[in-house]
């Protein structure tokens, strides 16, 4: 995948944004949050095939799929967080975008805690 249309496209729209911003906000944001949809679409094949290279991975180092599930789970919250809170900060809304950090941060301790469980069993298995 190459990532020079891809940046393209979104400094494009955010100009875009930044013009129509003046007239009507509310557009901006429905613009912003659609250039956002457009360009995480061009970008799954990158992340699908970082998935792939991790399983392959994984299989190398003989290594669980339950143990990079958690990892892989909470990297993609940290990024539905990250556009979440950045277009609430975009609509003006700095405490929502702070309770969806929160509310994030929350989803990815409770994904993570699965892996915990397996590394406490691991440590007391080996006493």
């Amino acid at each position: 995948m190459d990532l020079l249309p891809v940046a393209a496209a979104g400094v494009a729209a955010a100009l875009c944004a930044v013009v129509v911003r003046q007239r009507a906000p509310e557009i901006a944001l429905a613009l912003a949050l659609a250039a956002c949809v457009v360009l995480l679409w061009h970008t799954l094949p990158l992340l699908e095939t970082i998935k792939d290279v991790l399983d392959e991975l994984a299989d190398l180092a003989q290594v669980s799929p339950q143990l990079l599930r958690p990892m892989l789970q909470t990297v993609g919250l940290a990024l539905v967080t990250k556009l979440a809170s950045a277009l609430c900060k975009d609509a003006g809304e700095g405490s929502l975008a702070a309770f969806v950090e929160v509310a994030g941060s929350a989803a990815a301790v409770l994904v993570a805690l699965p892996l915990l469980r397996m590394v406490l069993q691991l440590m007391l298995g080996l006493l």
